[in-house]
């Protein structure tokens, strides 16, 4: 039986990933098996083409095997338009830094990071920071903790603020961007470059996730055909009314599914 194991040529006379694993003399529980891009602990007849790939556990896989595994969560169709993809996220606070994790996590091909501020004290209360990032660029801490996350993710981290001025220039290849600054003056300056600057790209960006009201309350909507708002709606952070993990995680949570929404084509809310 002629198979693909670790990406390369393989005959053998296995007809089963248990007597495979016996003829590689691996001792069944210490090494991952993925079959056909399913990770999998039983003992699965084999069949001529059957693409394998066998390795230790608690190392990280080759990068063909990692996105195997994703390709047969996600299914081939929707795993190649995630790969393919590139999404931009400004501001790399409480919402941008978990929105940029997740769609790590996702498997997007190409993340454009952008952010002028550094990791502060204040910041660990509800962004994807630790302690050992404090002082960093966010956009360079992000970075690494993306590539520990999904070190196959291409990241484009920039340090810097964006403006009416340089937008058109530093977003021109993101065909779907997250706002996700905290200033509400930036966010509009945002929205609106962007909308008119580029017509066709697609924002999505967020107003109201402060506080620890309803869950429930947070919402995606469609403001036009391509630009949507996530959030509330109302409730802005102010003295005794703060910016919590939990319901700004939630909002985040919305825009990286409606950011990977748009990446499969898919435009309703």
């Amino acid at each position: 039986m002629k198979l693909l194991l670790n990406g390369k040529p393989f005959t053998t006379s296995a007809r089963s990933l248990g007597s495979l694993q016996a003829e590689l003399q691996v001792t069944p529980g210490t090494t991952v098996l993925i079959l056909n891009g399913f990770a999998t602990t039983e003992d699965f007849p084999l069949h001529d083409g059957d693409e394998i790939f066998c390795f230790e556990k608690r190392t990280l896989p080759p990068q063909e095997a990692f996105e195997q595994m994703l390709c047969a969560r996600h299914t081939p169709q929707v795993h190649k338009k995630v790969k393919h993809g590139r999404i931009a996220v400004a501001g790399l606070g409480g919402l941008g830094s978990h929105i940029a994790i997740m769609l790590a996590r996702t498997g997007i091909g190409h993340l454009h990071l952008i952010d002028f501020d550094v990791v502060e004290p204040s910041n660990l209360n509800r962004q994807a920071y630790k302690v050992k990032h404090l002082g960093l660029p966010k956009a360079r801490a992000l970075a690494e903790e993306i590539h520990e996350t999904n070190p196959f993710v291409i990241v484009t981290a920039e340090n810097l603020r964006l403006t009416e001025e340089n937008i058109p220039e530093f977003l021109t290849e993101d065909p779907i961007i997250c706002e996700a600054f905290d200033n509400p003056a930036a966010k509009a300056m945002l929205v609106n470059t962007v909308t008119t600057s580029f017509p066709d790209k697609y924002i999505v960006a967020a107003s109201g996730m402060a506080g620890y009201g309803s869950s429930n309350a947070i919402v995606t909507r469609r403001i036009t055909d391509h630009f949507y708002l996530c959030g509330d709606g109302s409730t802005a952070a102010q003295p005794g009314q703060g910016l919590m993990a939990p319901r700004v995680m939630i909002c985040a949570g919305h825009q990286a599914n409606m950011a990977l929404r748009l990446l499969l084509q898919e435009t309703s809310v």
